[in-house]
Parts: C-alpha cells; structure tokens; sequence
C-alpha cells in the first residue's frame, strides 16, 4: 500500500508504506510518542544518514517540549498506531537537523548530548563551533537540503499514562515529585539498598537544581529551593558512604560546604571520606570542624577520631613492615 499525500503543510509529501489501526492521536503538551525512524538523503542512492533500529531502541519525544525539529511532531501527528509512512521535507523543515542527530548520537554512544556547548541556543553553539564532529552532519550543516524520513508509530500515551522523566515535568509536577522521592529514598535505606535510594535522593536534587536555574541566585525563591536540595544531598553522600563511593561524597560536600560552609553534617560525611581514603590531617580538621559548629555532635566525633587513630597507627606499621622487605639484602644460598 504506497499512497502519496500532500499534508497541509508547505514544503511536506508522504506516502503511506503500511497503514496503521484505530484513529489519529490526539496529541497534547505531554503527550509521549515512541516510534522509529531513519532518515536519508533525497539523492539517487537514497544515503542513510541514521536509523535508530541501529541502536535498538526506539526513540520518544515528548510533545511541547521544544525538540529541536518541530516538523515531526506534525509528521507523526498524520500517523495511526502501526503505520509505516515516507516523509520527504523541503529544506525549510530539516536545516536543524545536523545539530538533532549529533546529540542522538552522542546520546546513543553513551555521551554528554551537550558536552562542550556553551549556555547558548542549538544556533549559537554551532557558529561557536563550526563543527559537529561528524563529517557527514557537517555536510549537511554547509549545505541545507531535503531529507527523506521514514517512520514507523509504535503507540502515544497520554501524559498520565506512563512515568514522565523529571526534564518533561512542569514546575508544578517536579514539587510535587520531590517529597515523594525523598519518601521513597529512605524506604529503600531502612531496607539498606543504598544504590537505588541515591537514585531516588538525585532524581529528586536534579528536579529542584532544575527549578533553581530559572531563579536569582540568594534571592527568597532560591534558597526555599536550596533549603530543600541540601538534606537530599546529605542523603545521597550517605548512601555514597555506606556504598564506598568516598571520593563521589568528598566531591559533593565539597560543593556544599562552598555555600554552606556552617553545615556541621556536611563536613562530618565529608570527615569520614577523607578518613576512608587515609587523608589524616584533612579528616581531623573536618572533626574538628564538626565539633565546633555542633557540640552535640562531640561525642560521635570523639568516637571517629580515636577509631581515625587506631586505623592510621596500624597502617603506619604495616607500612614499615612493607618498606623494610623492599630494602633488605637478599639471603645468598
């Protein structure tokens, strides 16, 4: 079954290669569309320049959340569930499409989408950077022209219908989310299984880090958001500690401690990593620290720094044992 139509959009054709079931969708702000694609040069070969078949996972955009190349969201919104269609699309709809499929490479070769942009628009990295870092997207940079892109529509499901990622959420669902998440991260501690209770605690950072960028930094909206983010990473360094990740927490309390540099929890987690990974002097003065800022806490610092001495002195005689069997003249027969 191979139709042609004329969508009612300048500079678009399709062609129907299977047809699909049930009615259009009904697309909305939230709306999840997962489908396949593959996109090709309009020339004689009919060049492939991706497939996501390749990588074995389809791909999913979220409708109303900006992607990049707006025309399919219109291309897919023409689809029933289970059609297969040809699009071919002018250059006016496919001239950001370089700077799309980088970052779908990137993110299919398990990099940073955005790793060495700017804080600028799609637009502005590109003139910063003049290159893609594949030729073949660089091409299509200097020289803007049709694409054909075929498609093939798996389902859409409505915003309620499936677990948004917390980048798809509005301002209103990502508060909502996060005492929920926290909740959830100290079920899963209780139940010691710390690897997906810092899963929870960072999902749960990263919503209200999201929320905090669109605020003045120390303003009133700031902080409340800072207020909430700061026992969410003490959570999370904790989880770091019971799982031996020492340098993930010294690189986090760290972080912390430059804005909050009266946070007695903060450099005692930050006290015990440095005391895992044998820095002596820099554990005592976090202990120390602690116990200025929080006498309460004096007792449990005295309690760490007669266990940080035990430990060292016993590293310290292993360490002569050690040094003094490289140096000694070997026995002759």
């Amino acid at each position: 079954m191979e139709e042609t139509y004329l969508l009612n959009v300048e500079g678009v054709k399709k062609k129907i290669l299977h047809g699909g079931q049930g009615e259009l969708p009904k697309l909305q702000d939230g709306s999840k569309i997962t489908f396949h694609f593959q996109t090709l040069k309009d020339d004689f070969e009919r060049t492939v320049i991706d497939d996501s078949r390749e990588a074995g996972i389809p791909m999913e955009i979220i409708v109303g959340k900006m992607f990049k190349l707006e025309i399919w969201e219109t291309l897919l919104s023409s689809m029933r569930a289970g059609e297969v269609a040809e699009f071919w699309c002018d250059a006016i709809h496919t001239g950001m499409y370089a700077l799309v499929s980088r970052g779908m490479r990137r993110i299919a070769e398990g990099r940073d989408p955005l790793e060495g942009q700017k804080h600028r628009c799609g637009m502005g990295n590109m003139f910063d950077y003049h290159s893609t870092g594949y030729d073949d997207l660089d091409e299509l940079q200097r020289t803007p022209q049709p694409l054909i892109f075929i498609m093939e529509l798996f389902r859409v499901e409505e915003p309620s219908a499936y677990k948004r990622d917390t980048w798809a959420m509005s301002k209103e669902e990502k508060l909502a989310a996060v005492p929920m998440l926290h909740s959830e991260g100290n079920r899963l501690v209780l139940r010691k299984e710390f690897g997906q209770a810092a899963a929870k605690y960072q999902e749960a950072v990263i919503c209200l880090r999201n929320l905090q960028a669109k605020e003045k930094p120390w303003e009133d909206g700031w902080l409340k958001l800072e207020n909430l983010v700061t026992p969410l990473v003490l959570n999370y360094c904790q989880c770091q500690l019971e799982l031996g990740e020492y340098y993930e927490v010294l690189e986090h309390t760290t972080e912390l401690l430059q804005k909050h540099n009266d946070n007695a929890k903060a450099y005692f987690k930050r006290a015990k990593a440095h005391a895992a990974v044998w820095n002596e002097r820099e554990a005592r003065e976090d202990f120390l620290r602690v116990a200025h800022l929080d006498p309460s806490m004096a007792a449990a610092v005295k309690k760490e720094l007669k266990q940080l001495g035990e430990r060292m002195r016993k590293k310290h005689v292993e360490d002569r044992k050690r040094y003094q069997g490289l140096f000694q003249s070997p026995q002759g027969p």
